[in-house]
């Protein structure tokens, strides 16, 4: 067996390892009851802020979910829309017919940023009746319990943000199968293993709660109008600048995705490969590659053909698949297809190479815009000069860490 060999094969080896350490602490994380009210509090008002972007797969199903939530305070959900041409115009505004007493309608008020999402958060916001703000992606369904669970962890005056792992359900389609596979065993498992093992926080925005006092003490919106991953930099700033703590909830949210194709699957992670290379470090990024062990068990196999060298790989390679199955069984609600076995080994080689895009591009399709995207996630036009870049921004690591 070659040295190159050698070295891919015990990489594969580490990170199989840390996966199966990770499935253990998600596990663990299910198995947490959720944090009470204290007795004699009354609940919070809480106010849903959905951006809605397009049709999305069973948008009127997941909006008649959250008009039907059984929480004892007072909720609204207010739905934002770019403007009236858009697809998700009609479904809102009948949604608001059906449910008038929970759901209202905002169109977006100007554009100042690059991101369309805040543009739209930065309109809901100023429109929320309450001050406490649950944002949640068009595309989200929850379980029983999911406010309770948000009201009660800010109850906590040290809590800043509260976050939930999103489980992907409802696939149809091998895209959505992909799609649903790398949400549930990848980022939630990710999310909660960098909790509960190094006390990182990685916030996801499909599923993200924060106090209106909060939001105004770090800029409001506005101050994320140009980052791509907003989501990540402002549970950065809750800790980093307000010095209060980011809090993963117990159960996870659905995130619904019933036809999507093997293209689409793909070409989402070429932007999210980009976020991640710009939002973390060069050894971060290196590191997470260690996470999807199976190109380089691989590869570790084709440098050195040897007996030994194709039985490694062959264990990381069923190891992984086992991995993946386990935690996506256990954080979601639905039962595992076979499907999904070869699906784990098709979605490990096209996040390879995604990862390998990330290393060296800096543009992504979002939407049908072409943006560049700098340091911290921060996007660009596509052609701007350095003088072109919004100079209100601290340098890099001012602004990042706070």
């Amino acid at each position: 067996m070659s040295l190159a060999s050698a070295l891919l094969l015990f990489a594969a080896c580490f990170g199989l390892t840390a996966l199966v350490v990770q499935y253990v602490l998600v596990l663990g994380h299910r198995r947490q009851r959720p944090k009470a009210l204290p007795p004699g509090a009354a609940w919070p008002g809480l106010s849903i802020l959905k951006p809605l972007c397009g049709a999305d797969d069973d948008l009127e199903t997941n909006l008649k979910h959250f008009a039907h939530l059984d929480y004892p305070g007072e909720y609204e959900v207010v739905l934002g829309v770019k403007d009236t041409r858009d697809a998700a115009y009609a479904v809102a505004v009948e949604a608001v017919r059906r449910w008038p007493g929970v759901m209202r309608l905002e169109l977006q008020e100007g554009a100042p940023g690059l991101n369309p999402k805040v543009n739209q958060l930065i309109t809901l916001a100023d429109r929320a009746r309450f001050d406490l703000f649950v944002i949640s992606d068009s595309n989200t369904r929850v379980g029983p319990g999911y406010l309770e669970e948000i009201a009660a962890n800010f109850a906590d005056p040290t809590v800043g943000c509260v976050t939930h792992p999103v489980a992907g359900v409802g696939e149809r389609s091998f895209g959505s199968l992909l799609d649903n596979l790398y949400l549930t065993s990848s980022a939630a498992a990710g999310m909660i293993g960098a909790k509960r093992c190094a006390d990182q926080d990685i916030v996801v925005g499909k599923s993200m709660a924060l106090r209106r006092e909060d939001v105004q003490a770090l800029g409001g919106f506005y101050s994320v109008r140009d980052v791509l991953a907003e989501d990540y930099v402002i549970g950065q700033w809750v800790t980093r600048k307000l010095g209060r703590r980011v809090v993963v909830a117990c159960a996870p949210v659905y995130n619904v995705s019933l036809g999507k194709s093997v293209r689409a699957f793909f070409q989402r992670y070429l932007r999210w490969s980009v976020i991640h290379r710009t939002a973390v470090t060069p050894p971060t990024y290196l590191a997470q590659a260690l996470l999807n062990p199976m190109p380089l068990a691989l590869l570790g196999m084709l440098a050195s053909p040897t007996p030994e060298a194709v039985s490694v790989a062959t264990g990381v390679i069923l190891g992984k698949v086992l991995v993946d199955l386990a935690v996506f069984r256990a954080l979601r609600p639905q039962s595992v297809s076979w499907r999904a076995a070869p699906a784990v080994l098709a979605k490990d080689v096209l996040l390879f190479a995604a990862w390998w895009h990330g290393a060296f591009f800096r543009t992504v399709d979002w939407r049908g815009t072409r943006l560049r995207v700098g340091p911290g996630t921060r996007l660009l036009p596509p052609r701007a000069t350095v003088s072109a870049v919004n100079n209100t921004l601290p340098p890099r690591d001012e602004w990042v860490a706070g």
